[in-house]
């Protein structure tokens, strides 16, 4: 009998358990190199293949989605953000578009806390000292940073990221004030023990430490914009795991070296890998190379979730993780 089986390109390198169970499963062109796809090699892809497994590298447009052959019913995205896909030209065209909610909520959190300790015990710094052999013994007053307890812990997003942020800064004592598109149901916000503020302004205005944690939409691009940075205390600090279009990079750059707010610590960027230089430069910034989903549990997690949603579309079932428009 010929070979029935779905044929699946994944655009990027996989852990080798999830491409292993992928070859079992599907006719499956995986990426020998972990390099994003050319342009061209991408729209060569998806002319003869029934299911695409790109990653937040790989922009699938309009244009991209109009040299799609026939065969290609499903975008089963590997990753949770889904702004890097035309969702609505999919769905115009009949191809479904899934991804991976969830997955990286508690490592992403962890990566969050990770960050805020950092800036705020001044980590990176003493591990410079011991790096360059520079330090010469204990001292009460050698690098001085601040305790998390008691702090006032502003979240911009409360999904689940957000949720889970509050739920770690609860245990170290701060204080968890939060903005959102909805207020929380009253017995969610009593149990994180969430204080509610409507206005984002008088929020910022207010906290100690300001964690993003929305998504990027065009009414959260530039949410933190100028004027908005300029509410904030000179003594805040500000930690972005989420998406770095959400903050205005050369403002933010420009109030940090003036010491109109105190520190950052930053895991996305606002042009992706082309990071303004002048913020590489300053000392009291933190800057990560989007590691915040980065563990191997949630890798292979992330392509389970793949897996189950390929194989329920190939069983003629509707992909568990189906993005639909009323989620974006």
């Amino acid at each position: 009998m010929p070979d029935k089986r779905l044929k699946v390109v994944v655009t990027r390198k996989l852990p080798e358990v999830v491409e292993t169970r992928l070859s079992e499963l599907f006719d499956v062109s995986l990426c020998p190199d972990d390099r994003s796809m050319t342009r061209d090699t991408l729209a060569a892809a998806i002319q003869d293949t029934d299911v695409l497994v790109p990653t937040i590298t790989d922009p699938i447009d309009a244009t991209l989605l109009a040299q799609a052959g026939e065969r290609l019913k499903l975008i089963a995205s590997y990753g949770a953000g889904v702004d890097h896909i035309d969702v609505a030209t999919a769905r115009q065209r009949g191809i479904h578009v899934s991804n991976t909610p969830g997955v990286v909520t508690e490592d992403t959190a962890d990566m969050t806390i990770a960050l805020i300790l950092s800036i705020t015990r001044r980590i990176p710094e003493g591990l410079s000292v011991m790096q360059k052999g520079e330090w010469s013994g204990w001292s009460p007053t050698a690098l001085l940073g601040g305790r998390l307890g008691g702090r006032r812990l502003g979240i911009l997003g409360m999904g689940r990221i957000g949720q889970a942020v509050a739920r770690r800064a609860a245990v170290f004592g701060c204080q968890v004030h939060y903005h959102n598109r909805r207020r929380l149901r009253p017995e969610t916000e009593a149990g994180l023990q969430a204080t509610y503020w409507e206005s984002l302004d008088q929020m910022v205005s207010r906290v100690d430490i300001l964690s993003i944690n929305c998504p990027h939409t065009p009414s959260t691009f530039h949410l933190m914009n100028a004027r908005r940075l300029k509410l904030m205390k000179p003594s805040a600090v500000i930690v972005n795991t989420s998406r770095g279009e959400v903050i205005d990079e050369n403002a933010l750059t420009r109030m940090l070296r003036a010491g109109e707010i105190a520190s950052a610590g930053l895991d996305v960027f606002e042009h992706g890998t082309e990071i303004n230089p002048r913020l590489r430069e300053l000392p009291n910034v933190v800057l990560l190379p989007h590691m915040g989903s980065a563990t191997l549990e949630g890798r292979i997690e992330q392509g389970e979730r793949v897996i189950i949603n390929i194989k329920t579309f190939e069983d003629g079932h509707r992909p568990p993780d189906l993005v639909v428009p009323s989620m974006l």
